[in-house]
């Protein structure tokens, strides 16, 4: 019987009553925080009254219709709104489940801020839905009002709490079940617009209706009928951009369709979608272009258009670049005056007009430029206003252009001069008063209320764009003053260094040199000579601009690195640097914690007023203890410490009888005997002694200590004549103390002897009880009586005298000491311990814990409780977030197999970090119980051990467990916290409910403490790929399975591609899922939320994101990384910076994202992860510091930024994810926040582990993604709008940290190109020596100095200045000058050199060509040696065509250059260039393991051979073949503008050539253009030549004897002519090496030249050539490279050298034991 028709035998009722069983069980009805649908006996969660609250107060109520009769509702739970709208609008039952639970999570969570709500049915606080419904529908509202619209209800406050629950329930189900179309913050307030609108027209019935928007053939469905129209068109316009190949201007982005939203014209598509508008017309695969777009009536782009070119830079920031050029100007102009302000200079500085307006006249064109594609669908006024600009600026530019030139031309006392002057003023002076208008936030704030005004409007939206975001984007008055003051600063260093060291310098020389007649010219001169010298002007200028334009980029460093250092130093980092800082100022510490990071107690605030100063000490102490506590133990688990330096960290609980605080032991261990040795040595009066003891005061907790501990345990356990006895010593010590005779009453000398008898009884009492051991601690209270009475004490006993005598008696009589009370009270076994430790630990703990991860970490926690944060809120008030981990592939957990897989040289992981980490290697050991000697293989014995050993090692790599571990550390601590406050608690039932109040070993299995941290702490990891790889057996989905099962808190969200048969063809349907692990340790599946397509249309991060964002709860969500760590005491503060949400002292608006301090964890690894580690740091705290206060720019860089939720998934989510233009995700979410009103802060009290690329490969690989991501946010809206909107210093701050950064590093590499271009343009020329040898007739030393000068490129050593004085705030002077220098020795200025050329390469050539793509770098440890092919495959390109460039530039230099200074003078000039060639050239190979090994050498040459000749073919990848590489390498080149540019630059390898034939000794100073001609023609005769001898063999099978006697006879021919040339013409050796010099750059360029036009050379026939040729020139540049490396490789301290300069000491000697055990392993040779 089919399962159909069996179901049709079940009864209605009976199915009731199995729904209801079903409904009863949690395991079928699966829930993920709170279970609404079923009832829960487990969770203590449904039985707050927040909670509670919240589910009624979604109830359904009596304004709305009724639901059909057979609508299901789970027995569990009454009808809710949600209910009514699932029905109405056909919700997703699973959307519909999470929104429900979204919604009342976020109530609770508001409400429990405003205070509990009391009563047996708690009702929910009209103010809490009241915040949580205006943050949620802000943007809508905002929407409403800039259009202008009128929203769905007429007035807020009117509005009902149920109503407003409606709305909010209404847009959370849109926004859940939207997919991409979240991507689209607009376009959803236009969907919830409508649906509203409906929703209102169906309340207004008895009966609930389907909305008819969401009525289909199948039914009601939201998704098919409202997002999936949206997401098709969507999905059509992505498949358009070729994979990123086509032009951004040719299909529509995320930001495209969101904007068409953003004017009333969106109304047009109507309700329901009018699919036959423009706007939904799906592009075809043909169209790729905007003439297209035009002709199918398409809709185009939106309001900006993203065109590939390098002048968005000026278009963004237009600003900067007319101030930088008028500035320029006008110092050129006061230093030709020599510095005079007279009437000439006067009349001269008044040019700066007309520059302006041109300046201006060229944005406006700009503007017109970039909007072609986005006329049709921009809005009316942003055409107008364009037009007008350009209009205004046309007439402008014109006129006072003209009247300018009239002035000129009529002098200054003409009527044109002034008027000239009137003009210029008016204008300007209009200018400045509308710009402080609109930029000075006070003068803005003035302006508002005249908004009204229609002059006011006009003046606004002709000064600056009116889009919905951008906005108001206006700091307050003392930010503002801030940052002005900050830049002020800047400028005048720049300016003053730029015109007293670049510009003044240069006016003598220039005027001398454009004053010269008749230099001389070795060459045919075509330009410069009859034109002032031009060309030789230039070749001095041009590098003076350059340096011009970057140096803003090295003062602002300089004074940010500054700033930073003080604003650092004044937040108070730094302040415990070192464990000795943690020694002595741990007793501060309970008092800080309690100040910080505890709950307010009102009994704490008693104390503190009542001036009961130690009792207030033992109290903080006593709530201290826990936490640090639980961090010790953490530290252990992760085996950091041992168990000896655990037991020495552990502090006491402080809540016994001991009256005084309890230190740890690690601050009081051998002060017993130091303090005893001081008893005993010292002679002086009892107050010398005890200031000799309290001068360390650890020293003086310790003998109080003992003191107190002693009499209290031997209280506890003798009868009452014993104890009589120690009252009574007790009482005679203690009077003796007062009147200062202790060293008269007791013997000093004798206390090794108490000492010794003590340590007796208390070693036994701390032992279990034995017969043996009890007589055995009688005896040792015996003993110590005795020594007390007859070799210490000689107190007169007359003042206690019936004491004395009853205890002589009973001790004659043998009754005292026959007995003693063995410890059986925990608290009392834990002090005996503890004294036993106290008195027998001699060896000092200042240097406990010895771990350096263990240090910085304690260190860091210590420091940050002196620093200013907001206070604590309980649990139970505090705010609730989300954290948030993409991943994709990663590794989650190392394999066995993997971490016993050796690479070439016998190295697996295991055995690295081993090596690396070789003491928390024995941890791990000591704490699986296994001798710190044992092997490896032993460990296999134990399923246990193989697991723990997988998550050692994985957590000391970047993987997804590492991840996991440390983000749940949030939920441990929230636990920990909320279990102590229900025990601090006043209220009484809380306090009742923790069975044990002073016992914490238990904490996490407190279920309201577990329940309250659910209620407060989520953790999502969305793996993209789960589902495919559970299907497919991937190890990834084993070990994501075995994370879930031990972090119970853990959500798996993930897409599910299921294949199906529709309409009769395959297809495939896309799931959102989200699952937890069950109590089986299955996945149980939670949601399961239907998508209408495939979610990766764009990038694919951001996607897998916003699929799962939907899962998150909470009002804030910190996004993490996953390779990034987290630390339990760090985990403690972060209720208090989600407090920052709140804060009023960021500014005149609350933070939206709070900025998090980063520690770069992978430091350790290697020489190059330690650069990478410091050079991140400093970026990620002082760098960041600065960005936030005072520039107020500082934006999103990734993770592990803290989210305002409701703001960021209310308005596009926090990244964006367009296609190649938004491949740097991250940093989009920063400036939407931005632009949208948002602030961002940073905050250094708290910080997060980050792991980072630690090879240089992987470095590379990462910098040129960063660099590819830049060159796309220079052409982007965001970009733009922040540039143009920005008052002009905050612009500055903006451009300086983002695109301008790339920008200047990229100017630093040209620079040096002007520079040496120019020199060999002067030594080429002959006109540099020929105006030196006129200097030295005229004795002209300012002429000589120009000529001579050393290059000023080289103050890019001052980048540096951040990273040495974050050094010094953190680590102390000396340590940072330690850590320098050393890092210099490691070569770190080699590494900085390489990545300047790893990021100019790849922003120029993303701006130029595109390509920009994610490149996966890989996380794993880099121990492996890189073969030199792949090495030059990578970096080809990028660094050694450029560095062989320079090189010979250089040679051309020394070869014809003319240097007053000799050999010295070349080297000052040229030292810079040389360094920067070699570290391009060479640094892949400094940095690369084994890279000089002989064996590793000659097998790499061998590698490289095989790949450079091997022809390859169809499907041969570039790491196979050289051919295959090559193809790969031209892909970039595929348009018309970029074959034109490449052309353009290729023509600068045509100098040398032209330069160079007319200095060899054949050309016999002849000058004329034939010399040039017949150069060419040698250089032709060449070419045939190679043709011959590159013939290929294919093609000559038939006649290979005729071929090899042609090659034979041209050789010999060649080798004639040579010899006849040089023997009966003026041809010299020297010009056979001057030729190569010459013909190898023109080869090259025609080469160039050749496949950037490499469809037209394929269609002449000569593609072949080319390769051959290019082959060829690569198989040089490879020998020129790999010849040094085989010289380096025959000395063998090279390869050690290299060794220990790339790894740390300890790895460095694991190496070579293993190439020594490697016995008769194949590369034991190596």
């Amino acid at each position: 019987m089919p399962p159909d028709a069996a179901e049709k035998l079940i009864s209605e009722e009976m199915k009731r009553v199995m729904e209801k069983d079903a409904a009863m069980t949690e395991d079928v009805v699966a829930y993920n925080i709170i279970p609404l649908d079923s009832p829960s006996i487990t969770n203590a969660i449904v039985s707050f009254p927040e909670v509670r609250a919240a589910v009624s107060a979604l109830q359904y109520y009596r304004g709305l219709p009724k639901l059909p009769s057979n609508f299901p509702i789970p027995v569990a739970r009454n009808a809710d709104m949600l209910d009514f709208l699932h029905y109405v609008f056909g919700f997703q039952k699973d959307n519909v489940g999470n929104q429900r639970e979204h919604v009342v999570h976020l109530l609770a969570n508001e409400q429990s801020r405003l205070g509990k709500v009391l009563g047996i049915e708690p009702k929910i606080d009209e103010g809490a839905v009241h915040i949580v419904f205006s943050k949620s529908l802000d943007n809508y509202i905002k929407w409403c009002n800039y259009l202008p619209l009128r929203p769905v209800w007429n007035n807020t406050e009117l509005l009902s709490k149920e109503k407003k629950l409606l709305y909010l329930c209404l847009y959370f189900l849109v926004w859940g079940e939207a997919a991409n179309v979240r991507f689209l913050p607009e376009g959803l307030c236009y969907i919830f617009h409508h649906m509203a609108r409906e929703m209102e027209e169906i309340l207004r019935q008895q009966t609930a209706q389907p909305a008819s928007s969401c009525v289909s053939e199948n039914g009601v469905s939201f998704l098919d009928q409202v997002i999936s129209p949206l997401y098709e068109v969507i999905a059509a316009e992505a498949a358009n951009n070729d994979n990123g190949r086509a032009p951004h201007s040719a299909w529509r982005n995320y930001d495209d369709f969101n904007e068409f939203f953003w004017s009333l014209h969106c109304f047009q598509v109507g309700w329901p979608w009018r699919l036959n508008l423009p706007f939904f017309t799906k592009p075809t695969k043909k169209e790729k272009s905007l003439l297209s777009i035009g002709r199918n009536k398409r809709c185009g782009k939106t309001s900006f258009v993203e065109h590939r070119t390098f002048l968005h830079l000026y278009h963004s920031f237009h600003r900067l670049w007319i101030f930088l050029l008028m500035m320029f100007q006008g110092l050129t102009i006061i230093a030709f005056n020599n510095g005079q302000l007279n009437m000439k200079t006067v009349k001269e500085v008044l040019s700066l007009g007309p520059t302006y307006v041109v300046m201006k006249f060229i944005e406006s064109v700009l503007d017109i430029l970039m909007m072609c594609g986005a006329f049709s669908t921009s809005r009316r006024s942003a055409r107008a206003r364009i037009f007008y600009r350009f209009c205004w600026f046309s007439v402008a530019s014109m006129a006072i252009c003209y009247l300018y030139v009239k002035a000129l031309q009529d002098g200054t006392n003409s009527a044109i001069f002034k008027i000239y002057y009137v003009v210029l003023g008016a204008y300007a002076g209009v200018q400045i008063f509308i710009s402080i208008l609109t930029r000075i936030p006070f003068c803005h704030r003035l302006t508002e209320p005249c908004h009204r005004w229609s002059l006011v409007r006009l003046v606004k939206w002709m000064h600056q764009e009116q889009n919905y975001v951008g906005r108001g984007m206006y700091e307050g008055t003392a930010d503002y003053i801030k940052y002005v003051l900050f830049w002020l600063v800047v400028l005048g260093a720049k300016f003053s260094f730029a015109y007293f060291l670049q510009i003044k310098p240069l006016v003598s020389p220039t005027k001398i040199i454009v004053n010269f007649k008749g230099l001389r010219y070795s060459w045919h001169d075509l330009v410069s000579q009859h034109n002032h010298n031009a060309l030789t002007i230039l070749s001095l200028w041009a590098p003076v601009v350059a340096i011009y334009l970057l140096d803003i980029y090295v003062f602002y460093t300089v004074i940010s690195a500054i700033y930073g250092f003080l604003l650092g130093a004044h937040l108070r980092l730094g302040e415990i640097r070192s464990v000795e800082a943690v020694h002595k100022l741990f007793e501060k510490f309970p008092e800080a914690f309690m100040d910080k990071l505890h709950v307010n107690l009102s009994k704490r605030a008693h104390l503190n007023s009542s001036g009961q100063n130690a009792e207030l000490r033992k109290f903080d102490a006593s709530r201290f203890a826990p936490f640090w506590n639980e961090i010790i133990r953490n530290l252990r688990e992760e085996d950091y410490i041992t168990n000896l330096e655990m037991h020495l960290l552990l502090m006491p609980k402080n809540s016994g009888n001991i009256p005084i605080v309890q230190w740890p032991l690690f601050l009081l261990a051998s002060k017993i005997f130091m303090a005893k040795d001081i008893a005993i040595e010292c002679k002086d009066s009892q107050d010398e002694l005890w200031f000799r003891i309290s001068r360390d005061e650890y020293m003086q907790y310790a003998v109080e200590e003992c003191f107190h501990s002693i009499y209290y345990i031997l209280i506890s356990i003798l009868d009452e004549g014993g104890r009589m006895w120690v009252e009574t010593i007790y009482k005679d010590l203690r009077h003796s103390i007062m009147k200062k005779n202790i060293q008269k009453d007791v013997q000093l000398s004798k206390l090794p002897l108490v000492i010794s008898r003590l340590t007796a009884l208390i070693g036994m009492l701390r032992e279990e009880e034995t017969p043996e051991r009890h007589s055995g601690a009688i005896k040792a209270v015996q003993d110590l009586y005795e020594v007390i009475h007859h070799d210490v004490l000689t107190v007169n006993m007359s003042d206690n005298i019936d004491e004395w005598t009853k205890i002589h008696e009973e001790r004659s009589q043998g009754r005292l000491f026959t007995d003693i009370k063995w410890p059986k009270d925990p608290e009392l076994k834990e002090l005996i311990k503890r004294l036993h430790s106290l008195i027998t630990i001699k060896d000092s703990a200042a240097n406990v814990p010895k771990n350096w991860e263990a240090r910085r970490r304690l260190q860091f926690f210590t420091n940050s409780l002196f620093m200013k944060m907001p206070a604590a809120k309980p649990v139970s008030e505090m705010l609730s977030f989300s954290v948030f981990t993409p991943y994709y592939s990663e590794i989650v957990l190392y394999s066995v197999a993997e971490l016993q897989k050796k690479n070439e040289d016998g190295i697996s992981i295991l055995f690295y970090l081993q090596k690396i980490f070789p003491d928390e290697w024995k941890n791990f050991l000591s704490r699986i119980r296994r001798d710190e000697n044992a092997q490896d293989a032993e460990l296999f014995d134990s399923p246990n051990d193989i697991l723990e050993l997988r998550f050692w090692a994985s957590y000391r790599g970047q993987t997804l467990a590492r991840t996991v571990r440390g983000m749940m550390y949030y939920r441990k601590a929230l636990i920990l916290q909320n279990y102590l406050e229900r025990i601090t608690s006043e209220d009484p039932e809380a306090a009742f409910a923790v069975p044990n109040s002073t016992e914490m070993q238990g904490f996490e299995l407190s279920p309201e403490a577990r329940a309250q941290a659910d209620l407060k702490f989520t953790y999502v990891v969305t793996c993209q790929i789960y589902g495919r790889q559970k299907i497919e057996g991937k190890p990834e989905a084993a070990d994501i399975a075995l994370l879930m099962q031990r972090n119970e808190a853990l959500r798996i969200a993930y897409i599910d591609d299921v294949e199906i048969i529709k309409n009769g063809k395959p297809s495939t349907e896309y799931y959102s899922k989200l699952v937890k692990a069950d109590i089986h340790g299955k996945d149980k599946e939670i949601y399961s939320i239907k998508l209408p397509g495939n979610p990766k249309l764009g990038e694919g991060k951001p996607e897998n994101q916003n699929h799962a964002v939907v899962f998150t709860r909470g009002n804030a969500v910190q996004t993490i990384d996953m390779n990034q760590d987290n630390y339990f005491e760090e985990a403690l503060k972060m209720r208090n910076l989600l407090e920052e949400f709140h804060s009023n002292k960021y500014g005149i608006r609350k933070p939206t994202i709070l900025g998090v301090r980063e520690h770069v964890f992978t430091g350790s690894v290697s020489s190059l992860a330690a650069f990478m580690s410091n050079q991140e740091t400093s970026f990620v705290t002082l760098g960041q510091r600065v960005l936030a206060n005072p520039l107020k720019v500082r934006m999103h860089y990734g993770h592990p930024d803290v989210f305002d939720r409701v703001f960021h998934i209310t308005r596009g989510g926090i990244s964006k994810a367009s296609r190649i233009i938004n491949i740097s995700e991250d940093i989009f979410a920063g400036f939407n926040s931005t632009l949208r009103q948002g602030n961002i802060t940073h905050h250094e009290y708290i910080q997060v582990g980050k792991g980072r690329d630690v090879g240089l490969n992987q470095i590379a690989l990462f910098e040129g993604k960063v660099a590819g991501g830049n060159g796309e946010q220079v052409l982007s809206r965001d970009v733009y709008r922040l540039g143009q909107l920005f008052d002009f210093f905050r612009m500055m701050s903006f451009y300086i940290t983002t695109v301008g950064f790339y920008f200047c590093t990229m100017l630093t590499v040209l620079t040096v190109y002007f520079f040496l271009y120019g020199k060999t343009y002067l030594a080429l020329s002959g006109v540099g020596a020929s105006i030196q040898d006129r200097a030295d007739i005229l004795q002209n030393t300012a002429l000589d100095a120009a000529l001579n000068t050393q290059f000023l490129f080289q103050i890019g050593v001052f980048t540096a200045v951040p990273m040495i004085l974050g050094f010094i705030l953190e680590f102390g002077f000396l340590t940072a000058v330690i850590n320098f220098t050393t890092m210099q020795l490691q070569l770190c200025s080699v590494f900085f050199t390489f990545s300047l050329g790893t990021r100019t390469h790849y922003f120029g050539r993303t701006i130029l060509h595109g390509g920009a793509k994610y490149r996966a770098t890989g996380r794993g440890f880099v121990v492996r040696h890189i073969k030199f092919s792949e090495n030059y495959r990578l970096y080809s390109r990028s660094h050694f065509v450029k560095g062989l460039e320079v090189v010979l530039l250089l040679m051309v230099f020394l070869a014809y250059g003319y240097n007053n200074g000799g050999a010295v003078g070349y080297i000052l000039l040229s030292v810079s260039s040389w360094f920067m060639a070699i570290s391009w050239l060479f640094a892949p190979y400094i940095f690369n393991p084994s890279g000089f090994e002989w064996q590793k050498t000659v097998e790499d040459f061998r590698d490289w051979t095989n790949w450079l000749f091997y022809r390859g073919g169809i499907g041969v990848k570039g790491e196979e073949s050289w051919e295959a590489w090559w193809d790969e390498e031209l892909v970039h080149i595929h348009t018309l503008r970029g074959r034109i540019l490449e052309t353009i630059l290729s023509f600068r390898f045509f100098i040398f050539q032209y330069g160079i034939v007319y200095k060899l000794n054949a050309s016999e100073h002849n000058t004329s253009l034939a010399v040039y001609g017949l150069s060419w023609s040698v250089l032709a005769v060449l070419f045939i030549l190679f043709q011959v001898f590159t013939f290929s063999q294919k093609a000559s099978v038939n006649f290979q004897l005729v071929l090899r006697l042609i090659q034979s006879l041209s050789f010999l021919l060649v080798l004639v002519g040579l010899a006849v040339a040089v023997a009966a013409t003026s041809l010299s050796l020297v010009d056979i090496f001057a030729c190569i010099l010459a013909f190898v750059p023109t080869g090259w360029g025609i080469l160039s030249i050749a496949v950037t036009w490499k469809p037209v050379v394929k269609r002449i026939g000569l593609w072949k050539s080319v390769r051959s040729l290019a082959r060829l020139f690569d198989a040089g540049m490879g020998m020129f490279i790999f010849i040094p490396i085989a010289v380096f490789s025959w000395f063998p301290f090279v390869s050690t050298f290299q060794t220990r300069l790339l790894f740390n000491q300890a790895f460095s000697r694991g190496l070579e034991i293993s190439l020594i055990l490697a016995g008769n392993n194949p590369n034991a040779g190596i």
